[in-house]
């Protein structure tokens, strides 16, 4: 049920682009006044710079994606303040649509993976358009796991283990 809870989320949160999304507004920081002293750091050319590792990857492991966590994912698109609760509810349904579809393309029912690959990535464009004012740590996250998660759901025996 993991997959399928992030996946929940994920269409939760894309339902209700315009709609109230429980985000608080900014609070916009104070402005120092001639009162209060303002410390300016010195220039990085007059401080020095520890220096930098040179080729400290590890050959053959670089630009390897980190291992996708589908519990973790789901739990933090869960507690997020960035989606309102009926934002998140909208979403639900549209991730338990997508998933249908995707049961019906892999029994061998109508439609193509490319129309299943559109609804996706329209889904997840909403997702992150959701997170990435208020919560761009998990923006982040979600995008650098949207190839995995897709991964999943076009695999045939992968999609029939979640």
């Amino acid at each position: 049920m993991g997959v399928i809870g992030f996946l929940f989320l994920l269409l939760l949160t894309s339902g209700c682009v315009g709609g109230a999304t429980g985000v608080e507004p900014a609070v916009q920081p104070a402005i120092p006044t001639a009162k209060t002293s303002v410390k300016i750091p010195a220039s990085p050319s007059t401080t020095e710079q520890p220096r930098k590792k040179e080729n400290a990857a590890v050959p053959g492991k670089q630009g390897a994606p980190p291992p996708l966590d589908l519990a973790s994912l789901e739990q933090r698109l869960r507690d997020t303040k960035a989606i309102g609760v009926f934002t998140k509810l909208s979403l639900k349904n549209q991730v338990e649509d997508l998933l249908t579809q995707f049961r019906a393309f892999h029994q061998g029912g109508a439609g193509a993976l490319t129309e299943l690959r559109e609804k996706y990535n329209l889904l997840l464009l909403k997702v992150l358009s959701l997170l990435q004012g208020s919560d761009p740590v998990l923006a982040q996250a979600v995008a650098a796991s949207r190839e995995a998660i897709w991964g999943l759901l076009a695999d045939p025996a992968k999609f029939a283990t979640l």
